[in-house]
């Protein structure tokens, strides 16, 4: 599915395609319904809901799938669960290259209320920037550390040298045989450990789910290997070791 990059965030509506995969659900469970729960402020009704997605067509190619294929799942598991529900898809587009994490872009462009209203305190004239500072990432090179949203992210050693080193490497697509001769390359202790370019796809997947909501700071360059960009809600401490890229 092609989707074209606008000057600014708007979004389209999506047709699925015509033939909607089978779904196959689990049996019901006989367990007694936990109770009701409104969330809907008293004298309103829910009519429906929204789930914001934040995944781009690359990141879809790279897990074995795409955006058209998701949508027609998820449009096919409503029909099934609610045959009398109606659905309406849209695609979030955004300016290629736009920094951000990938569903904040969504909700902005979608017009979610609570992400305009953040988004508004933190650009507006006079922000406390160590206010903003907290809701983010923080790569620590010194201390080898990666905080989000001020919480330690439990990366092992192995993973933060990975993301450290595509942190050192800003801006540059690295490709998988050097990230593999790099930190599993000769002095290795576990020959049996070394990754070949499959698997290293599966320790920077392990990389981007520990990253949770700001996984997409590893970005996946098709057909090439992977790569880091600043983005806004991230920052950098650096050690005092320099890019090895800088002259």
């Amino acid at each position: 599915m092609s989707i074209a990059h606008l000057t600014s965030p708007r979004t389209t509506s999506y047709v699925a395609p015509a033939e909607t995969p089978a779904i196959h659900s689990a049996p019901l469970s006989t367990a007694a319904p936990a109770p009701h729960i409104r969330a809907v402020p008293a004298g309103t009704e829910a009519r429906g809901f929204v789930v914001y997605v934040g995944l781009d067509e690359e990141k879809a190619e790279a897990d074995g799938t795409s955006l058209g294929s998701i949508v027609s799942q998820i449009r096919a598991l409503v029909a099934q669960l609610a045959p009398s529900s109606e659905t309406y898809a849209a695609v979030a587009l955004a300016p290629r290259g736009s920094g951000g994490r990938d569903v904040e872009v969504v909700r902005l462009a979608l017009q979610d209320p609570s992400a305009l209203a953040k988004h508004r305190q933190n650009t507006e004239p006079g922000a406390d920037p160590s206010d903003r500072a907290r809701d983010g990432v923080v790569v620590d090179l010194s201390r080898k550390r990666v905080l989000l949203d001020n919480e330690a992210a439990n990366l092992t050693y192995k993973e933060f040298e990975l993301l450290q080193y595509l942190v050192l490497r800003e801006g540059r697509t690295i490709e998988r045989a050097e990230l593999i001769s790099s930190l599993w390359g000769a002095g290795h202790e576990d020959l049996d450990d070394i990754p070949n370019e499959r698997t290293i796809d599966v320790h920077v997947r392990r990389l981007r789910a520990k990253l949770g909501d700001y996984e997409d700071i590893v970005r996946t360059v098709r057909g090439v290997g992977y790569r880091f960009d600043r983005h806004a809600d991230v920052s950098v401490r650096q050690s005092s070791t320099p890019s090895p890229d800088l002259i």
